[in-house]
């Protein structure tokens, strides 16, 4: 393994791989390993998408729940090559993908209406928030809504899903109701929605959410998530999701 300039190498411990980082280009949040937990997956074949794959975290965390072919798209043409390597150092070729490209567009190259489920962790803030922007151009583009809108993820994930396919996003619960609006205007139904806690009596600060392509009404509200317990460690569920069995 040939790593780059601050490029490290961390353990998925709860699925015994490992996955190239770097603080000043990509680095994983607890949203990715939310989102993975999170979206339906067929568990022995079909076909996944991961939108806006950054390094390949959620790709990596799905191999283990399923025996489908999993694509991630990226833009960025540096975080694609560390997805590339992460896939290849776990030897997972056979499964997973890495496509560098725009996921605008993207089921004119990869097939309209031939996926089971799609997963997103798209841009979270407006492109004109300047408040939230980061330094690195690699972290700007990911966090900010500059290449890639919400309404253009939520587009394409419609154009990729077959009829009856699941489409699960991870946002800010600030952005509720764009995403609702998106995903009816695409032909996508909102069926489970999980709010996702810093600790019991705060604002949530993190959304899940889950839609069917062509799907009838009815929402579903799951129960509430809280990251850390009162003492700053950790809760049972986020442990699990993090470490696995210990």
């Amino acid at each position: 393994m040939n790593l780059q300039d601050d490029e490290r190498l961390d353990y998925l411990l709860a699925e015994d791989l490992r996955i190239i980082q770097s603080p000043s280009v990509f680095s994983f949040s607890l949203d990715a390993v939310l989102l993975a937990r999170f979206a339906y997956m067929p568990i022995r074949g079909g076909r996944v998408v991961d939108l806006c794959t950054g390094n390949g975290v959620i790709p990596l965390f799905l191999s283990a729940r399923t025996k489908a072919k999993i694509t991630g798209i990226e833009l960025q043409e540096r975080l694609a090559d560390m997805a590339e390597r992460s896939v290849a150092f776990n030897k997972l070729e056979n499964q997973l993908t890495i496509m560098q490209d725009n996921v605008i567009g993207i089921a004119k190259k990869i097939g309209y209406d031939q996926f089971d489920t799609v997963t997103c962790n798209p841009p979270y803030f407006l492109a004109n928030d300047a408040s939230a922007r980061n330094k690195s151009e690699h972290y700007t583009i990911a966090r900010h809504e500059i290449e890639l809108t919400l309404d253009q993820a939520v587009q394409s994930a419609s154009e990729l899903l077959k009829q009856g396919g699941k489409a699960a996003f991870v946002h800010r619960p600030g952005r509720l109701l764009d995403i609702i609006t998106s995903m009816r205007r695409h032909r996508l139904e909102p069926k489970r929605i999980q709010f996702v806690y810093p600790k019991e009596g705060k604002e949530a600060n993190i959304l899940l959410i889950e839609a069917i392509k062509d799907g009838k009404p009815d929402l579903k509200i799951l129960p509430p998530l809280y990251v850390y317990q009162k003492d700053g460690e950790y809760t049972k569920e986020v442990r699990l999701l993090l470490y696995g069995n210990e």
